[in-house]
């Protein structure tokens, strides 16, 4: 089954954002990327599929090309995926009004208008890679991640690996997953939230497409061993696009803090106060938190 269609990038729309989102990997086992392009290997309806996009004159191309042409892809469902994914439904305009002229952080919104927080493909995704990324550098969950998929072993025709479904992961057993490099407890947080996504007993894609609450959301995943504040903060954000997470415990986030502020030192809970004042928009802070410190970064 093949799909394609175009859809118009709203107005200073940057696409490097997203790319650079996807392009963690640059062994490019399950996704690639050009500076105007995306491929990505997912399984849609238990079947693997390749997701295109590529970006052009204020415009995003997409095609889905869908190993199993007996599993029908609504396209209007496609293409709602993508708008999610790129972030058009977040209300970016009404912080930047809010803060273009703050005496902290005024002058790095306006070097970053138009940034939007890239979001995966689905909560699934989201919440399994905050749980493999926790409390590790980003170089070692991208490792992870990497082995994590290959485990897996979910092929596009294309040679792509596929990212797994829960009801996949769900089979995998804990040695397995350690072999990964995957910690004991990660790997049974892993299990244990694949198997719940499978039977229906979390159900991230529906409070997705219900809007659910983030305080239902938080309150589920808090009770699950192995999930603490940042891994579900991170999901909102990553899985939800709900932009008002406290990303306090991200230590890219305090150390851009530092920067930004001057600051010798900042403990998370100073990060936590220090980013209180700029709620509802958090996390979409700490999204240009990171930005402007990987721009400082390749610019020194």
């Amino acid at each position: 089954m093949y799909i394609q269609e175009v859809i118009q990038l709203p107005t200073g729309f940057r696409q490097q954002d997203f790319l650079t989102f996807h392009g963690r990997d640059k062994l490019e086992v399950s996704e690639r990327v050009t500076p105007d392009s995306l491929q990505k290997a997912l399984i849609l309806k238990s079947s693997p599929s390749l997701l295109s996009l590529k970006f052009i004159n204020g415009q995003v191309s997409y095609s889905l090309l869908v190993d199993d042409a007996r599993d029908a892809i609504d396209v209007n469902e496609v293409t709602t995926l993508i708008r999610h994914m790129l972030g058009f439904n977040q209300a970016i305009a009404q912080f930047e009004q809010a803060y273009a002229d703050h005496p902290f952080i005024g002058a790095m919104v306006r070097a970053q208008s138009g940034l939007r927080v890239p979001v995966s493909v689905s909560p699934y995704e989201a919440l399994t890679w905050a749980i493999i990324g926790q409390q590790v550098s980003l170089s070692a969950a991208t490792s992870m991640r990497r082995k994590f998929i290959q485990l897996a072993n979910l092929t596009h025709t294309s040679g792509f690996y596929c990212y797994p479904s829960a009801a996949h992961v769900a089979q995998m057993s804990p040695e397995s997953l350690r072999g990964a490099g995957i910690s004991q407890s990660k790997a049974m947080a892993l299990i244990y939230v694949s198997e719940n996504v499978a039977n229906g007993n979390l159900p991230l894609d529906d409070w997705l497409h219900q809007k659910a609450s983030h305080e239902k959301i938080s309150n589920t995943l808090s009770k699950i061993k192995g999930i603490g504040p940042w891994t579900i903060n991170y999901t909102l954000l990553r899985g939800y696009g709900w932009l008002d997470g406290s990303l306090h415990g991200d230590a890219a986030v305090r150390r851009a803090i530092r920067g930004l502020m001057s600051l010798a030192e900042l403990t998370e809970k100073e990060a936590e106060h220090w980013l209180k004042v700029y709620s509802p928009w958090r996390a979409l802070l700490a999204a240009h938190l990171w930005a402007w410190q990987a721009s400082n970064h390749h610019a020194n």
